[in-house]
């Protein structure tokens, strides 16, 4: 028994540094933490804004699109010829506006004056006529019915040269101003009509909005395509972000903009820079589909780390980990 006595030393010896080593570790501050979560990005889905059947869908699932890229395209025959109906309309209504503008051609006036002319010379025929059937009326050489009708043709000529002095002046007048904004307004009116109809043609070609991966195709030539009904469901290349998860304790020691360190299984010999872009204000349970050291049970506030990929390899939904150095100066509210 006395021959073991001299282990109980060496035991407490070592135990005794064991807890030293561990109360020195313990009380060694933390200069980073690490959060776990997924890659996550933004989606778009792309409709036309017409109702038409669909002509040519040119991408499929899996193609990487570059931003203004032709993706798809309607049937374009009654659009088009919504266009040249409006197109001749306009045309229509600008000679309407300029023929009103410009007023009355010289050729015109002369007629009206002519015809100003011609009215002159019967009212002085007819003139001539009266005087003389009243003179042999009263000779008795003619009735007084014929010189009755020769007064009252003296006096419808005297009408007829008022009319055509009347039609010269309203042409030497020229238009009246509310006919001219009028005509105006018409032929601005047939314009927008031709820029709605033009647009509309230009909208039946669907474009990438910006760089991505095509998720879904999800119509196909010949089907009816609607505002309602997305053609393509595009995974967009930028703004990619981790959404991780910071413990209560974690809040206070991190902040929108600190910048950080992601990886990948993917890629284990590569780090992808990031930066904090939000942190939730309002707190909840951890998400089953997160992997995370601490409690399920436990409240976390979600955090979005902003990830700078130009080479387009973190793929959505990718397991990540985000290391967040704490020595970092506080970052200045904008």
């Amino acid at each position: 028994m006395r021959k073991f006595l001299w282990v109980i030393p060496i035991i407490l010896l070592i135990g005794g540094l064991a807890w030293w080593i561990y109360e020195d570790e313990s009380e060694k501050p933390i200069d980073e933490i690490k959060l776990y979560g997924n890659i996550d990005l933004r989606q778009v889905d792309l409709a036309f804004l017409l109702s038409e059947r669909i002509d040519q869908v040119l991408v499929d699932e899996g193609d990487v699109v570059k931003e203004g890229q032709k993706l798809a395209c309607l049937e374009t025959i009654r659009l088009q010829q919504a266009v040249d109906e409006a197109k001749a309309n306009a045309t229509a209504m600008e000679q309407n506006y300029l023929r009103i503008k410009h007023g009355p051609r010289p050729e015109e006036i002369d007629q009206a004056k002519s015809n100003v002319n011609a009215a002159e010379a019967t009212l002085s025929n007819a003139q001539i006529r009266s005087k003389r059937m009243l003179a042999l009326v009263a000779s008795n050489s003619v009735s007084k019915q014929e010189a009755d009708d020769a007064q009252a043709n003296e006096r419808v000529a005297a009408a007829n040269l008022d009319v055509a002095r009347k039609q010269l002046e309203l042409l030497e007048i020229g238009s009246r101003i509310e006919d001219i904004n009028q005509a105006l307004a018409q032929y601005h009116q047939a314009v927008a009509t031709l820029n709605i109809q033009e647009q509309q043609l230009k909208d039946a070609i669907l474009y990438a909005p910006s760089d991505a991966v095509v998720r879904n195709r999800i119509l196909e030539k010949g089907d009816m395509a609607s505002p309602q009904k997305p053609v393509y469901n595009l995974s967009l290349n930028k703004t990619k972000w981790v959404r991780a998860y910071l413990t209560e304790k974690q809040l206070g020691q991190v902040q929108p903009g600190f910048k950080a360190k992601v990886t990948n299984d993917s890629f284990p010999n590569d780090s992808f820079n990031g930066h904090i872009g939000f942190i939730s204000s309002v707190a909840e349970f951890t998400p089953k589909n997160v992997e995370t050291p601490e409690l399920r049970t436990d409240l976390v506030y979600e955090v979005r780390v902003i990830v700078d990929d130009p080479m387009n390899r973190l793929r959505l939904g990718a397991p990540a980990t985000v290391t967040i150095s704490l020595n970092q100066a506080p970052v200045k509210p904008e």
